[in-house]
C-alpha cells in the first residue's frame, strides 16, 4: 500500500503530517512517497525521509500516483484531490464543519475522508487526539509571546538596583492550552491566576501552582469535557469578575473555545480599558472570533498602551515538535484503519466512525451512524 506525503497547501503552514520517525515504521510494510521539500519547513530534510526507507518524489503528481493514503495537516489542494483514485483515504485536521465545499469535492472523488478534530475525546483515543497535542503547544507558545512582548520580567528579580516583583499572569480557560500556559508561566516565575467556567478543573489549576479564580455561576461542564454555553446573565457576571482580575494583571492569555461555535467573549472593551498600559493580551481564540472584544486575527492591536495579540495557527510557529506530535496522532489512527494488507474500515469502532466525513461517494458528516453495519442491513431490507 502506498502513502503520499505532500507539502501543505496553506501558505502559513510549516508543519508536515508525517515525520521520519513515523515514516520509518510505516515503510516496513508500505511504500511511502514524499514530495521533495515536504518537511523542510518543519526541519525534516528529504535525506532524512530517504534514510528511513521513503521514496522522494519530484512533484505532487509523482507522489500521488497510485496513492492509497494521503495524510495531511490541513486541507489539500483541489489538484491533489483530483489525482486520487476512488477508494483512497484522506486523513487530516480538515475543519470539516467549516469546509462543506471541500467535503463535497472529496465525496465526488469517491475517497474516504477522516477529519482528525472530530475524533471523540475518550480515553481509548487519547493517542490520536490532535486537538490536545496542538493546543498544548499553543498554550506553551502563548506565554513566550506574552513574555517577549511585555516590557517586564516574569520572575522576581533581586538585583543591586533593588527587587523587581514577579509579573502577574491571568489565564482564561483551563483546558489543555490553558493548563500548559499555567505550567509554563509558573516555570518562568510569574504569579499566575486562572479562570474557567468549569469548577471541576480547580484542582488541576492549583496542582500547577496557580490560584483558581472562583465564580458563583456553578459548574458549566458538559459531555466530552467542554464548557457549555452559559446564560447571558451568568456571562455578564463572569465578565465583571474577569475584568477585576485583568486590571491587576501584566499579561492575560485567553484560550476559551467552544467546538463549532464562535469563541465566547470574556474580555470586553471596558475590561481592556481598565488594564494598565504595557499589559499584554494573547488571544488564542483569535481565529474563531476571539475571547477579547478588540482582538483582530493575525494582527496586534494597541488600545491605550495595552497590546492585544491575535495570533493565527500558533502550533505552526513550532513546526518541529508540532509535526512530531501530529505525526504520532496520525499513527495512532492508522492503527485502526490501516492493516498490513490494506485499508480496513471498521465503522463499529466509534473512533473510526465519528471521525469519518466522506465515504462511498457521499458526505456523512451529519449521518455517521449510517456507516454502521446494522444501518446498511436495514437500508437493504427496506428497499
Amino acid at each position: 500500500m502506498k502513502f503520499a506525503l505532500l507539502k501543505e497547501a496553506a501558505d502559513d503552514e510549516s508543519r508536515v503530517a508525517l515525520v521520519p520517525e513515523t515514516v520509518g515504521r510505516l515503510s516496513r510494510n508500505h511504500i511511502i512517497s514524499v514530495q521533495t521539500g515536504a518537511g523542510v519547513a518543519a526541519g525534516f530534510t528529504d535525506e532524512a525521509y530517504a534514510g528511513v526507507g521513503a521514496e522522494v518524489a519530484a512533484d505532487v503528481a509523482s507522489a500521488l500516483n497510485d496513492a492509497d493514503v494521503l495524510p495531511l495537516v490541513g486541507a489539500p489542494h483541489q489538484d491533489a484531490i483530483s489525482a486520487l483514485e476512488p477508494g483512497a483515504v484522506v486523513v487530516g485536521m480538515l475543519q470539516a464543519r467549516a469546509n462543506p465545499d471541500l467535503l463535497d469535492s472529496l465525496a465526488k472523488q469517491g475517497v474516504t475522508t477522516f477529519s482528525m478534530e472530530l475524533i471523540p475525546r475518550i480515553a481509548r483515543a487519547q493517542r490520536a487526539d490532535v486537538l490536545s497535542s496542538q493546543a498544548s503547544l499553543a498554550g506553551y507558545k502563548a506565554v513566550l509571546m506574552a513574555a517577549d512582548t511585555m516590557g517586564k520580567f516574569l520572575p522576581m528579580m533581586m538585583t543591586a538596583a533593588g527587587t523587581i516583583p514577579p509579573a502577574r499572569v491571568l489565564i482564561l480557560g483551563a483546558g489543555v492550552a490553558g493548563l500548559q500556559a499555567i505550567a509554563t508561566a509558573r516555570r518562568l516565575g510569574a504569579v499566575v491566576e486562572a479562570f474557567d467556567v468549569r469548577s471541576v478543573v480547580k484542582e488541576q489549576v492549583e496542582s500547577l501552582g496557580a490560584k483558581f479564580v472562583e465564580s458563583d455561576s456553578g459548574d458549566a461542564q458538559e459531555a466530552g469535557g467542554y464548557a457549555r454555553e452559559l446564560t447571558e446573565e451568568d456571562q455578564e457576571r463572569q465578565r465583571q469578575l474577569i475584568a477585576e482580575h485583568a486590571a491587576t494583571s501584566d499579561a492575560v492569555i485567553t484560550t476559551a473555545q467552544i467546538p463549532n461555535r464562535p469563541a465566547p467573549l470574556l474580555l470586553t472593551e471596558a475590561a481592556v480599558e481598565g488594564m494598565r498600559p504595557g499589559s499584554v493580551i494573547v488571544d488564542l481564540a483569535a481565529e474563531s472570533g476571539g475571547n477579547c472584544a478588540l482582538t483582530r486575527a493575525g494582527e496586534t492591536v494597541n488600545r491605550n498602551g495595552v497590546l492585544i495579540l491575535g495570533p493565527r495557527n500558533v502550533p505552526s510557529s513550532m513546526p518541529y515538535h508540532a509535526s512530531q506530535m501530529f505525526s504520532r496522532n496520525l499513527a495512532a489512527l492508522f492503527e485502526l484503519i490501516v492493516g498490513d494488507d490494506g485499508i480496513t474500515l471498521d465503522f463499529s469502532d466509534e473512533v473510526v466512525r465519528k471521525s469519518c466525513v466522506t465515504h462511498g461517494g457521499r458526505v456523512v458528516l451529519d449521518d455517521q451512524d449510517s456507516l454502521l453495519p446494522e444501518a446498511k442491513s436495514e437500508g437493504t431490507a427496506n428497499g
